[in-house]
C-alpha cells in the first residue's frame, strides 16, 4: 500500500508506462463509461502497488498539445489525491472528444465520479483451496444406507 509520502508525488510506480502494461490493462477490463472519458478497471490480487493510473488523450481528442496536456494534468492530480481511497487495480484513462472543451473543474468532476464506481465495482473472487461450504454441497445418498435400497 502507498505510504503517506507517495501521496504526494505521482512516482512512476503508480503509473501504467509501457505498450504491455496498456494492453494488460484493457485485457479483462471492466469499462466504466461517462460523457468525457471512458475508463478501465482492473484489480489486481497482489496490493504491493496500490491503484495506478494511465491516460489516453489522442489527437483526435484535441489537436493541440497544450489541451491534451491540460486534460492529463488534471486527471493525474486528481487520481494522485484519490489513490490511498481506491482499490488496488489498474486504472486507464481514454478521454472522449467532448473533453477539449471542458473546463478542469468538468475534467475533475467527471474522473472523480467514474473513480467512485470503480471503488464500488466487485472485487475478484477468492482463488484458494478452501473447501465448498457444506450447505452448498448436493447431498449423495449413501449406497450402504437402507434407504437407497428399494426390494
Amino acid at each position: 500500500m502507498p505510504s503517506l509520502a507517495d501521496t504526494r508525488k505521482f512516482s512512476k510506480s503508480a503509473r501504467v508506462r509501457t505498450r504491455a502494461d496498456y494492453s494488460c490493462a484493457f485485457d479483462g477490463a471492466k469499462r466504466l463509461h461517462g460523457p468525457l472519458l471512458q475508463l478501465a478497471v482492473k484489480r489486481e490480487v497482489a496490493a504491493e502497488t496500490g491503484a495506478r493510473l494511465g491516460i489516453a488523450v489522442s489527437r483526435k481528442v484535441d489537436g493541440n498539445a497544450v489541451g491534451r496536456n491540460r486534460i492529463k494534468r488534471v486527471w493525474r492530480e486528481t487520481f494522485r489525491h484519490q489513490r490511498m481511497h481506491l482499490p488496488a487495480g489498474t486504472y486507464v484513462a481514454v478521454a472522449k472528444p467532448p473533453a477539449a472543451q471542458a473546463d478542469n473543474p468538468a475534467l475533475r468532476a467527471a474522473l472523480l465520479e467514474l473513480l467512485a464506481r470503480a471503488a464500488r465495482l466487485p472485487g475478484h473472487p477468492a482463488i484458494g483451496t478452501m473447501p465448498r461450504d457444506a450447505s452448498s454441497t448436493p447431498s449423495v445418498p449413501d449406497a450402504a444406507s437402507p434407504a437407497s435400497h428399494s426390494d
